[in-house]
């Protein structure tokens, strides 16, 4: 009797700490993400919708490359939803400054998250943010755990243990060393510079500095991971230079590469298509000891229409994207994109518990181009991508190549000229 006494005024309570709405609200979501329709549908709308009696919930995607332009025309037309998945920095800071995305700095939730969390949906002074983040993604290396047994290789923690695994691959001459092309020109900067570099640039410190005028391209700092991927060429194959994206996730997931410089957004793909297991290590530092940065990249995360007429029950939504539950929930169904907020999540699986683990080890940082300093021309996320290329191949040393982004960025860019 009493336990019976107990369950109803615990459903009383929850019933009472639940917003009320005189008829069922219904909410729209736009989002760029139309390859995880399923998850919304089966898993993370039930689950809100459960919590929240009187608020249904609709998930609407866009094809990814046409989402930016169809969210502005909704938006201009008034027919946009009630919540709009944001893309990091500029693309969402418009739609904001634009009177699109609501201020929601106040709401309950956004007290889950750090600073560098909020960083791709805040203002550049911090002063008002306009997305909930949801999660972010972690740059390492993907390995066959097989082809380092087999070659007797332990995961590499310095960049001498790096090389020599990198040698003793290619001297053995059953993989390649490492899948990675330069074709399509993104994967240089974004799995190699923007992943090793901030081991380098000490991660936040560097970056802030670097958008503060404080330190140039042309510092040591900036300049030595074009040094370490001058080396890359050597490993990675014949042919890497015509070699696309999906020729070297190819490679890999085929087992004819032992390792693949990665974004933890590959797992599950990876896991998919790979019948070997696979491990990661976070990027060498320079020596043994040292202390570690990784790449932690804000990713997406999801705002309010300042138009909506359903701006309650948006509300209550946001904050339940803020809460522990849905972290979990989201983190699991989507291995490899991982929560931004202070929550403990339990990941299960191994290779995302692997890339996930390093934020206890490591300081996290986000890629040291997207914030402000690829808002002119060139564009400086633009200009890494052929600058790494050009170090790889060998068409420009690591010394023009900062020589040359430093005078780019300083033709437009007023604190570092």
């Amino acid at each position: 009797m009493t336990k019976f006494t107990m369950t109803g005024a615990l459903l009383a309570s929850t019933l009472l700490s639940v917003p009320a709405f005189a008829q069922d609200v219904t909410l729209t979501i736009e989002s760029w993400r139309n390859d995880d329709l399923a998850i919304w549908q089966e898993k993370i709308i039930p689950a809100f919708e459960a919590a929240n009696p009187g608020i249904k919930v609709q998930f609407t995607p866009s094809a990814p490359a046409e989402y930016n332009a169809v969210l502005n025309s909704k938006l201009d037309a008034g027919s946009a939803g009630d919540l709009i998945t944001c893309r990091p920095f500029d693309a969402s800071l418009a739609l904001y400054e634009a009177g699109h995305l609501a201020d929601v700095s106040d709401l309950e939730g956004m007290a889950n998250f750090s600073p560098v969390a909020k960083s791709g949906w805040s203002t550049d002074d911090g002063s008002a943010q306009f997305c909930v983040p949801m999660a972010s993604v972690i740059h390492g290396f993907i390995y066959n755990k097989d082809a380092f047994n087999e070659l007797g290789i332990e995961e590499p923690k310095t960049e001498a243990e790096f090389f020599a695994a990198l040698d003793k691959i290619k001297e053995d001459g059953s993989y390649t060393p490492m899948a990675m092309g330069t074709n399509d020109q993104w994967e240089a900067a974004t799995m190699g510079y923007n992943n090793i570099g901030p081991n380098y640039w000490k991660g936040e410190e560097g970056r802030l500095a670097l958008i503060a005028g404080e330190q140039k391209l042309t510092d040591e700092p900036w300049v030595a991971p074009y040094r370490q991927l001058a080396k890359w060429g050597a490993y990675l194959g014949d042919g890497y230079e015509a070699q696309t994206y999906p020729d070297s996730q190819n490679i890999f997931t085929l087992g004819r590469a032992a390792i693949y410089p990665a974004g933890s957004w590959e797992i599950s793909g990876f896991n998919n298509l790979a019948d070997f297991e696979m491990g990661a290590f976070a990027p060498p530092v320079a020596n043994a000891g040292d202390e570690c940065y990784i790449s932690d990249h804000t990713d997406i995360a999801i705002g309010m229409n300042a138009k909506t007429e359903n701006a309650e029950a948006a509300k209550t939504f946001l904050n339940w994207v803020g809460s522990a539950e849905f972290a979990s929930l989201y983190a699991n169904a989507l291995p490899g994109f991982f929560s931004l907020s202070d929550h403990e999540v339990a990941m299960e699986d191994p290779l995302a518990q692997e890339f996930v683990s390093w934020r206890s080890e490591c300081n996290s940082s986000i890629r040291s181009t997207y914030q402000i300093l690829s808002r002119g021309t060139p564009n400086l996320e633009n200009e890494t991508w052929n600058a790494s290329v050009a170090v790889i191949r060998g068409n420009e040393t690591p010394e023009e190549a900062g020589a040359r982004l430093q005078e780019g960025l300083a033709s437009w860019y007023a604190p570092q000229q």
